[in-house]
């Protein structure tokens, strides 16, 4: 991630998964809360939907490990140089460790959502730790950095560990709309902030390099990460207040004759997905 394109790359695939996440709860809760919109969030198709959204995460998990390896700076799989005497490459191993979590999350979720032999609460609770071990091992990745450099992480830790928490509150209150929005609102904050760094410590071509020793680009870099926060939490208002629409807008132009024939088929679907 030394550079702009390694935090512009994984600030946007927070932010898609968050975006992703947004309108996945904000149908599923408007559908759940409206008794005649049971066909449009059955059992059968959001665990259809969990277990494509893991095997997703799980392919990008496996490439981000295979690229943090195998780029042409990178270690080749070398932990140690005795040559040298000197541990190679630790920040890809680092990187390599964050996505070996997310792999292995994905893959229970997978496990929890197609075989039943695990309780379902499983895929939050290792989501929660992938996540949680993200913030732990960045909290050691700023050892003899610059002070706005510190800043700037120290400030994305908060949007991490939040995340870590709000999921892991979601293994005992799962389907609370609440924590998930607000694991979506930190989900996108994560993203944002990750390519606010890049143009901070890396800026792109044309743009002024900033003093990271002056206090007052501290001041406003913190004012700045509130900006960010405050357009995630509007940015899932209004895919809320959107998809609540549609699914009310829906609910009205269907036929009740139709909609009774839904809800039965769903009914004998998610009927054969429980046997």
């Amino acid at each position: 991630m030394g550079n702009f394109k390694g935090h512009a790359l994984p600030g946007s695939f927070f932010l898609i998964v968050g975006l992703w996440w947004s309108v996945k709860f904000s149908l599923w809760h408007a559908s759940r809360r409206n008794k005649n919109a049971c066909h449009l969030a059955s059992k059968i198709t959001y665990r259809r939907l969990e277990v494509i959204e893991a095997s997703v995460i799980l392919l990008f998990a496996l490439v981000g490990m295979l690229a943090e390896q195998f780029v042409p700076d990178g270690p080749q799989l070398k932990l140690y140089n005795y040559e040298d005497k000197h541990w190679d490459h630790l920040m890809n191993w680092q990187h390599a460790t964050m996505y070996l979590f997310f792999g292995i999350s994905a893959a229970v979720s997978i496990t929890v959502h197609t075989t039943g032999v695990m309780p379902i609460a499983f895929d939050r609770l290792l989501l929660a730790i992938a996540v949680f071990v993200e913030g732990f091992l960045f909290y050691y990745h700023l050892h003899g950095r610059l002070m706005l450099d510190v800043h700037v992480h120290q400030l994305l830790l908060f949007a991490i560990f939040g995340g870590a928490l709000t999921i892991f509150l979601e293994v005992f209150f799962r389907g609370n709309i609440l924590l998930e929005l607000l694991r979506c609102s930190l989900c996108l904050l994560q993203g944002s902030w990750f390519w606010q760094i890049g143009f901070v410590l890396y800026p792109p071509s044309g743009f002024p390099e900033w003093d990271s020793m002056d206090h007052n680009n501290m001041m406003f870099i913190t004012m700045c990460y509130c900006w960010h926060y405050a357009f995630a939490l509007l940015t899932v208002a209004a895919i809320f207040t959107i998809i609540s629409w549609l699914v009310q807008t829906k609910l009205k132009k269907t036929p009740q004759l139709e909609m009774g024939l839904l809800k039965t088929k769903e009914r004998e679907e998610e009927s054969e997905e429980d046997l």
